[in-house]
């Protein structure tokens, strides 16, 4: 276990030099750095095929974009107390690839809590590859935290392929992900299979409105969600 735990520390320490040395090279050769806030409204919020919260939701979020490197903060909050308020970074790499981390977070949880036990941060790493209309992602949470419910080791794998009118994704998952008891926790489940669409709704020469809609199935809980959401820049 505490082998397990110092590999998760150099793993978040690598990782933070690798951004550090990403930062420096970036603020050398692009001059422009953007920050842009947004609000998402979604009818619910249905995540990798898990439904968090219940009724409408809203998910502000602010991010910075220096060339390759992004960095934000991101938020989902409902009209019955459900809270979640993340930060992350990605960095593009050649041939399409890209690498990031997520830090999950929820409100009403000691912030400071890191330990196994109670701990109110899962931490995810993020890698994915994109060409035309295929988009690839896989993400693997380091850490064991008992107040945000991550077991440490889950999986979640995504294929995403887009045509002219609609996209089609299948998603799979362990821990997190499935509805299996804890000492079943390692295997793996397709949790997230759906289609959907978006479109921009021109409502005057200077503002749009982005909107989409999505059918998503849950074969693993063996549920439906029919969602709509629009999004104000």
């Amino acid at each position: 276990m505490k082998m397990k735990k110092n590999t998760e520390k150099e793993v978040l320490l690598l990782i933070m030099i690798y951004l550090f040395y990403c930062i420096e090279g970036f603020a050398q050769e692009h001059r422009t750095v953007s920050l842009t806030a947004a609000a998402d409204f979604y009818s619910s919020y249905v995540w990798r095929g898990t439904q968090y919260g219940s009724g409408p939701s809203i998910q502000p979020s602010l991010t910075l974009n220096a060339g390759i490197f992004t960095a934000g903060a991101w938020g989902s909050f409902d009209f019955n107390e459900y809270r979640e308020s993340d930060i992350w970074f990605a960095i593009e790499l050649p041939a399409g690839f890209r690498l990031g981390m997520t830090d999950y977070y929820y409100p009403g949880l000691n912030y400071f809590d890191y330990s196994e036990g109670t701990g109110s941060h899962a931490f995810e790493i993020n890698t994915g590859f994109s060409k035309g209309g295929l988009n690839l992602s896989a993400n693997y949470i380091i850490n064991k935290a008992g107040g945000a419910g991550s077991a440490g080791s889950d999986l979640y794998a995504e294929v995403r392929y887009s045509f002219d009118l609609l996209y089609l994704f299948l998603g799979a998952g362990s821990g997190w992900y499935t509805s299996l008891p804890a000492d079943e926790k390692n295997k793996i489940r397709i949790c997230n299979l759906g289609l959907g669409t978006e479109k921009e709704i021109h409502i005057s020469e200077k503002f749009t409105l982005p909107v989409n809609a999505q059918v998503v199935i849950n074969p693993d809980r063996k549920i439906m969600f029919l969602l709509f959401g629009f999004t104000i820049r």
